[in-house]
């Protein structure tokens, strides 16, 4: 089984349109870790995430807005010989991106975000409060850099790659 890059951009698009969570990276001012899951939304080449006005995230992103954001398909577990411990694999595609967090001010860019993290989640329309728009801080991530993969996947010169299950 082997992994391989996905470099074509509808591919791309519908392995992150798959995602139910990405989980967003970032490193404080000594260089110490954090991760988050978090919900989003994604159109053009942006992300948009949420979260409350403060937190942790937060300071930590005014210190240092670069981030480093992955999306993983639901894994399946695959075999090439269900006897042979070493064939098994987990057969799943990801993606893993990079950017800068700017936070939105303007109301009607938030919405914007807010419609695109919904869309994500639901084939509704909403509306938001005032109070909803005001008290929301919106990331916006402008992606730089993004690398795909699937992996877990039969040689492409097998007929279970042709016959492969999409993730």
């Amino acid at each position: 089984m082997r992994t391989y890059p996905v470099e074509e951009k509808e591919r791309i698009e519908q392995i992150i349109r798959s995602c139910m969570i990405c989980y967003v990276g970032m490193a404080d001012k000594e260089g110490n870790p954090y991760v988050l899951p978090m919900n989003f939304g994604y159109e053009e080449g942006v992300i948009w995430l949420h979260s409350a006005q403060e937190g942790h995230s937060i300071s930590i992103l005014e210190e240092n807005p670069k981030v480093c954001i992955t999306f993983c398909t639901d894994p399946k577990l695959v075999w090439q010989d269900e006897e042979v411990a070493c064939s098994y694999r987990m057969l799943a595609a990801s993606i893993v991106c990079s950017g800068r967090v700017a936070f939105v001010e303007d109301d009607e860019v938030k919405v914007r975000a807010l419609d695109s993290t919904m869309r994500q989640y639901s084939g509704h329309t909403f509306s938001y409060s005032a109070p909803a728009v005001r008290n929301v801080k919106i990331w916006k991530v402008d992606v730089e850099h993004l690398s795909a993969r699937e992996f877990g996947v039969p040689s492409r010169n097998s007929a279970r790659y042709k016959d492969r299950q999409q993730f």
